[in-house]
């Protein structure tokens, strides 16, 4: 089946079985290894990705799925071409969110749809936006509080 779908901003067009993964079709045929495969049934968010703005488990989503969507990974969230990083990204890594790393893609993604519905969002809508995605090693605290510092640097900058 020929896949035609935006893809980081980019428009992309390529054959794959409509009845392959979307996490298949991203790490191995396009090489996007930054969306994780974690439990591979849609429990642990290491596979998020974005779909038309909104987190999905794209361990849980037909290739086909993506048909005339726009799909956010990991590697979309910079600048552009540029390599730097979104607010997202500097504030897990200033805010010490990161340790081994395989949760932080999917909590990211996450938090950046949850961003851009609410860009002042409490504690709690923090929580419930990240509720689909485990973290064994960083521990919730330092992730929300990363979530709140992009919030309040998204704000100043009057930016998504």
């Amino acid at each position: 089946m020929l896949l035609k779908f935006e893809l980081n901003g980019k428009q992309t067009r390529i054959e794959a079985e409509p009845t392959l993964r979307a996490l298949d079709l991203l790490r191995d045929v396009l090489g996007l290894t930054g969306t994780k495969e974690g439990c591979g049934r849609g429990e642990c968010g290491a596979c998020t990705i974005l779909l038309d703005g909104r987190p999905v488990n794209s361990c849980l989503l037909y290739a086909a799925k993506l048909q005339g969507r726009r799909v956010t990974t990991i590697e979309g969230m910079g600048a552009g071409d540029l390599p730097a990083l979104h607010p997202l990204q500097e504030a897990f890594l200033s805010e010490g969110a990161v340790q081994c790393g395989f949760c932080t893609p999917g909590m990211i993604l996450s938090a950046k749809a949850l961003l851009d519905q609410n860009p002042d969002p409490d504690v709690g809508e923090i929580e419930e936006a990240l509720s689909g995605n485990l973290c064994r090693c960083t521990g919730y605290r330092k992730i929300v509080q990363a979530v709140q510092r992009a919030a309040a640097e998204l704000r100043s900058r009057g930016s998504r």
